[in-house]
This record gives structure tokens, sequence and C-alpha cells, in this order.
């Protein structure tokens, strides 16, 4: 029997996607679980996969599309399943011909921004008499919408040079001052810098067919060229920087944050590394031991291991320690799961993993959500104390410094050296209050002063 595929609601306020890729082509079989496609999200690419076994009879989205939440991107029938009737299994599903193949220059200028209802239908002529707005929709292209959205522009102040007054990627383009399609070639017209890079990829015929050329899936769709000029550039903001500047902004308003300080003596830590990866031939990191220590403390510190809700106070069974890791989309913070009850081996080699995939933008999205606590380390750069954004719905996040020597008293009045790690716990007060906070984190020093007990 034939399925539809939709668009997944692939984080709690998105309400689209963008299709980057398909991994099978129509005509393939697949199997339960294999990847057939990836999405970005405003996080990370999310890997789609197969529900169960079948053959892809037919793909709705480009790669590089976006598609509203929900949409139908694909159709799948069942092996052996009759295929040649591709038309009537569409009308079946309610996907007739109409909503597969290439977009008309008609279709595409008469379409409706996604996600609006096609209730009710109106001729260009009502529309461009409304001003471009038909029963309080405007009408705009899904590329010049997300185009307007990036660049901080809203639709509704935009004037549209399309039939009917809609709003096309060169009306944007003319409101950020930038050269449109609709500039006449020539040798002094050329574009100069990264505008030039986008002139060469659109040629002259494309001015005659700007259905097609709206869709193309190219980066700059949902990635604008910087804006230059002789003082300074504007680098457009990421989907990613937009959602995390959103999320940082709202925790510093919303969560009332608190700080506490601890410096941990890690003479024995740094002893108890060598000796473990000299022994075992790993390359165990110290942010491993500190991860590590951080998960078995909220084991022993259990009121420490929760969440706020609007209802209740959330207390996790698990110790989930999400770890900030620099990746070329920004920083992201991957969780890694039960860390109470894994090794230490295990959890460099999760650490490593989630690291090199936040890199390439192929963690999953259930692997940036969860957890009660982060971990942020700068050590490595040289920071010696900083303090971190709780990054809601976790309690907590601890940030991490360098580890450096400092003088202390011997034990026969002498004065020598000894290696420290200085810490500051951000702490949300509303589920976790100052005492138990600073019980959490006296548990985590004696861990980190004491790095044998995270071994048993």
């Amino acid at each position: 029997m034939a399925s539809v595929l939709r668009m997944p609601g692939v984080s709690a306020d998105a309400t689209e996607a963008v299709l980057v890729e398909w991994t099978v082509k129509p005509g393939a079989q697949v199997k339960r679980g294999d990847v057939i496609a990836s999405v970005e999200t405003d996080k990370a690419m999310v890997e789609l996969e197969a529900e169960e076994d079948a053959v892809l009879l037919k793909t709705f989205a480009a790669a590089g599309e976006a598609v509203s939440v929900g949409g139908p991107i694909a159709v799948f029938v069942q092996p052996g399943e009759d295929a040649g009737g591709e038309d009537s299994i569409l009308a079946e599903l309610g996907l007739g011909p109409q909503s597969s193949g290439p977009v008309s220059q008609a279709d595409e200028e008469h379409s409706l921004v996604p996600g609006a209802s096609p209730e009710i239908e109106h001729t260009a002529d009502q529309v461009a008499a409304s001003g471009g707005k038909a029963g309080g929709r405007l009408f705009a292209s899904p590329l010049a919408r997300r185009m307007a959205a990036e660049a901080g522009l809203r639709i509704e102040d935009l004037e549209g040079s399309g039939p009917g007054g809609r709003i096309r990627r060169r009306d944007v383009e003319a409101a950020l001052g930038r050269p449109g399609r609709t500039a006449q070639a020539g040798p002094e017209a050329a574009p100069a810098g990264p505008e030039a890079a986008l002139a060469e990829r659109e040629p002259a015929q494309a001015e005659h067919e700007p259905a097609q050329a709206e869709h193309e899936p190219a980066q700059a769709e949902h990635e604008p060229a910087a804006v230059a000029s002789d003082a300074y550039t504007d680098i457009p903001h990421t989907r990613f920087q937009r959602a995390a500047a959103s999320a940082l902004t709202a925790s510093k308003q919303q969560v009332p944050h608190f700080y506490l300080k601890a410096t941990c003596r890690a003479d024995r830590l740094a002893e108890l590394r060598a000796t473990a990866n000299a022994a075992s031939g790993l390359k165990i990191t110290l942010n491993d031991f500190i991860v590590k220590a951080a998960g078995q403390a909220l084991a022993d510190v259990p009121d420490m291991n929760v969440s706020w809700t609007p209802d209740a106070v959330r207390r996790f069974a698990s110790a989930d320690i999400a770890v900030a890791v620099a990746s070329e989309r920004g920083l992201m913070t991957p969780v890694v799961r039960s860390v109470q009850s894994r090794s230490l081996s295990d959890i460099s080699a999760a650490i490593k993993d989630l690291a090199a995939r936040a890199g390439a933008g192929r963690l999953k999205q259930q692997e940036l959500e969860g957890g009660s606590l982060a971990v942020s380390n700068l050590g490595m750069f040289g920071v010696e104390e900083f303090t971190a954004i709780i990054n809601p719905p976790q309690a907590g996040i601890l940030a991490v410094g360098a580890v450096t020597s400092l003088p202390i008293e011997t034990d026969d009045g002498g004065i020598g050296f000894a290696k420290f790690i200085k810490v500051v716990l951000s702490v949300d007060h509303r589920p976790v209050d100052g005492a138990l906070a600073a019980r959490w984190l006296g548990r985590f020093k004696e861990l980190i002063e004491s790095p044998f007990r995270l071994l048993l």
C-alpha cells in the first residue's frame, strides 16, 4: 500500500525545514532504518530514516527546497506493488499530478505563502486590487519569504513586482539595495564581489524563467551573500545563528541565573590521566574526566538532576550531560546519555563521535535534546575562568577553565606549586536553590580531587 512521507516537525517551533539532499533515487528499494534524506533544522542536520521496507515512487521536494512542516515530500509503495499507475496512486493519496514535477510559472506565481490554506481562490485582478493580499493572505514566493526573514525584513512591507503584486526574489533584493536579476547586463553593470559569483550562477535566461530560478536548490537561497561596503561587511545570519541568539536571549531574560565558583586541585587528575593513557593507548582528555565527574555528581545528588517545567520540577533517572563543542555552524551542545553508568573510555569515544558529526552537520535532533546539565570547557584556549549561559530546559551549566599552577604551602612550611582548575556553575534558581547547588558542586570537587572514584 502506498504511503506519503511528510516533512516532520523536526523542532518544537519549526514551521518549515530545508530538504538538504536525497540519499536514494525514485525506484530504489529501502529497508527499515535506512537513511533516505537529510533535513536542515535551526540546530543541525537531521537524517530521515525509512519506517519500513518500501520502494521510493516519487519525490516532491528538490535539494535545497524549504518545505512546510507536514507538507508531502515523497511517496513510497510496498516492494512488488505495481507502480505503473503512478497518477492513480497519487490521486488515491490526494496528491494529483499537479503536486509532482517542476512547478510551472503560472502555478508558482499564484501559490500562497507556505502554510496558508488555499480555501478561497482569487484571480490576479482581485489580488492586485487588494494590494497583493487576498483574504488577509499575502502572495510571496517561498524563496522571497525566506530571504526577507533572514534579512530582518517584514514581508508585509515589501512591494511585489510579480503578477497581482506577488513578492518575488528580486523585490527582496531591491529592498536590500542589492542588484537584482533585472539589472541590465554590460561591462559597467557587472556586480563585484559576492554578487559576481551569484550573477555567474544565474544566466540571462533566468530572467525569462522566474519560477524555475526561484526554486533553484542553490546555497544562496538559504544563506544570502554578504553585503559589503568600504567600511564594513554584513554577513547574513544563518538559521542556526538566529535560533541560538533567540534561545540565549530568552534564557538571560527569563531564567533567574545565580553562580557558584570553586577551585579544584587537579594534580591527581593529571597523573591519573597520564597513567591511563600510557597503559591503555587511549587518549582520554581532562574534559572526559570532568564530564564523568559531573554525571556521577548528579547521580550522588539526584535533586540537582532536574529541569523546570510550568507545572512541576522534573527529576531525571539518568545523568545526561550536554557537552559544548565548536563547529563550523557555531557552538553546539550534543548530549551524552547515562554518563553515571559509562566508563571513561566509552564517554571519551562518545564525545569524539558527537564532536566529529557536529562539525560535519550530521547530528540528529534527538542528540541535541534533553539533559539537565551542560559542560562548557574553554581551558584549551587558555581561559582561566568564565561564566556561561544556561541552555533551557537544563538547570545548569558548568564553565571549566584551564589547568593552572598556583603556589601552595608545603608540609614542611615551604613554598611549592600545584595544579588547579577553576569552575563556575550557572544555576537556574527556580528548580535549584543555593544550598542544593553547593552540595552538588562540593561533590563534583571531591571527585575531581580524588579521581580514582571515577574508575569504580
